[in-house]
């Protein structure tokens, strides 16, 4: 199973307005430049080295055909708050370059898996790190480096790539310390292996999995530690995905 880390970085809309509150609304008519993905770093989870793209560095149609793709060859994008911002921009910009949709892929939505699953003073990115320990997010420098970044500041491009490029490393160590958590990861064992369907580590047998008609073999992960039963209730060998 080929697993996509990817982030994205976009520019944020220009409007016209009368005064800092905007009383009246931003209503279309006073856009002067709606929102684009500036960048996009990425990385295959078990692989070494990132990868990046941007406008600046490589102009937005070959950025924007980069990103197609990618999710074309990835069975799973793993992201932080991806459904609702980081696919949704890039779907916009594949549409917009012409393109269709890419080859369909499965998602791994960190931010819902923490939101679901933990009570976290806050579900932010940079929050989840620091509480679990892990390599603490990056600090972008604030608004001061989209503006840089807008207006050519080779400086602040630079800053936006190493801040783009950390979030996917932090990502990565999200998903490895949720992983056994996330009851919805797509399986990664079709063939009736005898492997977790969540990593493909070695599977434990430990004990029975009931649901309200049947019992199952049960399972746990000697590697990331998530649960399982078999696929069938007549004491078969196949597995299937994290126990509820």
């Amino acid at each position: 199973m080929k697993k996509l880390i990817l982030d994205i970085e976009t520019a944020p809309n220009l409007a016209y307005v009368w005064d800092l509150w905007a009383k009246d609304g931003i209503t279309p008519d006073k856009l002067v430049e709606s929102t684009s993905v500036i960048c996009f770093a990425w990385k295959w989870v078990g692989e070494r080295g990132v990868g990046f793209s941007s406008v600046w560095g490589d102009g937005r149609e070959a950025m924007v055909a980069k990103a197609h793709e990618l999710f074309s060859e990835a069975d799973v994008v793993i992201h932080y708050n991806g459904k609702h911002f980081d696919v949704p921009h890039l779907n916009r910009e594949f549409l917009l370059a012409g393109l269709t949709p890419p080859a369909p892929y499965e998602q791994v939505d960190l931010f819902l898996a923490a939101k679901s699953k933990f009570r976290f003073p806050s579900n932010r990115l940079s929050y989840i790190t620091k509480a679990l320990g892990l390599r603490v997010k990056g600090d972008p420098g604030g608004f001061s480096t989209w503006v840089g970044v807008l207006a050519g500041d080779a400086k602040a491009q630079e800053r936006m790539k190493r801040y783009n490029m950390r979030d996917v490393v932090v990502t990565e160590a999200v998903y490895h310390r949720l992983l056994p958590w996330i009851t919805s990861h797509p399986s990664a064992v079709l063939d009736g292996r005898e492997a977790c369907p969540t990593c493909e580590g070695r599977i434990q047998w430990r004990g029975s999995y009931r649901s309200k008609t049947r019992v199952y073999r049960r399972f746990v992960c000697t590697a990331c530690g998530a649960w399982g039963r078999a696929l069938k209730s007549d004491g078969g060998a196949a597995v299937t995905g994290v126990a509820a």
